[in-house]
């Protein structure tokens, strides 16, 4: 099987978009906000397809498996120093740190559960799902933020997010807790 397949140009494309939506967010034009948010909503359905189209035409990899989680981390922080920047208060930054603790903790926890060769390996869990998809929805609202309302569903989506990203990294801790006290 091949290591770069369509669903792997996919992943792929959703790195290469993070610079492009970077400076479309810095652009000093009226449309860049829309442009960087369509951009990031591009990149992040591409999450959700690589894996659809990798599952049902048989061509998962492990190079597919290990660059799908890091596309998504640089996404998301990217987006997310966007927006903690942009709003420049508090009450954005918390938030945004958190997760990407979060996300570098669940990384290096990933490699050294492989590292020691653990039979307790890191799958996907549900609830990963669903905190990307609202991690997702708050990031494009608030790369948008075009009325107050969308910026308030963004921040809203955003905390939630976090109290989801911390249940998800609790079930992940749980699930190597033998690995974690027994090594």
């Amino acid at each position: 099987m091949d290591i770069i397949n369509i669903p792997t140009y996919l992943t792929l494309l959703r790195v290469v978009m993070v610079p492009f939506f970077t400076v479309m967010f810095y652009l000093p034009v009226r449309w860049a906000p829309m442009i960087c948010t369509i951009m990031f909503f591009v990149a992040a359905v591409t999450d959700w397809f690589d894996g659809f189209l990798a599952r049902r035409w048989k061509q998962t990899t492990s190079f597919g498996k290990f660059l799908d989680p890091v596309a998504d981390k640089v996404m998301i922080v990217a987006a997310l120093v966007l927006i903690a920047e942009h709003f420049h208060t508090w009450w954005v930054t918390l938030p945004a740190s958190i997760i990407i603790i979060r996300e570098v903790i669940i990384l290096a926890l990933r490699e050294w559960v492989a590292a020691i060769g653990s039979r307790n390996g890191i799958g996907v869990l549900w609830i990963s799902k669903i905190k990307t998809f609202v991690q997702m929805l708050a990031l494009t609202a608030l790369l948008w933020s075009s009325d107050e309302w969308i910026v308030i569903i963004g921040i809203v989506a955003l905390y939630v997010s976090v109290l989801l990203t911390f249940w998800s990294m609790c079930l992940y801790l749980y699930i190597v807790r033998y690995d974690l006290f027994n090594y």
